[in-house]
């Protein structure tokens, strides 16, 4: 084999490998412009918080009087203050639940639950 055909050899595997790595380098280019597209839309979507309606949080009890602890309260309140206001919410979920579930059994014409009845 002639010289020169060396020379083509390289010229052309060399020419063919640059090819490949700009192909390449386009398709990396191009995926990572679609995941930065996404991921802007999902920072516009979850950017903010949806409005909720008061049926669907949950309501503690101190919520429910309308009177609210000032932040970092918990921290020197005594243990048995915060156990009472623990089991205090606790019992008001409770019977916030108990609440919705008969209403929602009474809506749809269910007989309701024995548990769910009250005897006071």
């Amino acid at each position: 084999m002639p010289w020169w055909f060396w020379i083509l050899l390289w010229i052309a595997l060399i020419a063919l490998s640059l090819l490949l790595h700009l192909t390449l380098g386009y398709r990396l280019f191009r995926k990572f412009m679609a995941t930065v597209r996404e991921l802007g839309e999902a920072g516009r979507r979850f950017g903010t918080l949806p409005k909720t309606t008061e049926s669907n949080t949950l309501v503690s009890a101190a919520e429910a009087t309308g009177e609210r602890p000032a932040p970092g309260s918990a921290v020197f309140a005594s243990p048995e203050q915060m156990r009472h206001d623990y089991v205090t919410a606790k019992a008001a979920r409770r019977e916030i639940r108990r609440l919705k579930r008969v209403q929602r059994k009474a809506d749809r014409g269910q007989p309701q639950s024995l548990h769910d009845i009250e005897f006071r």
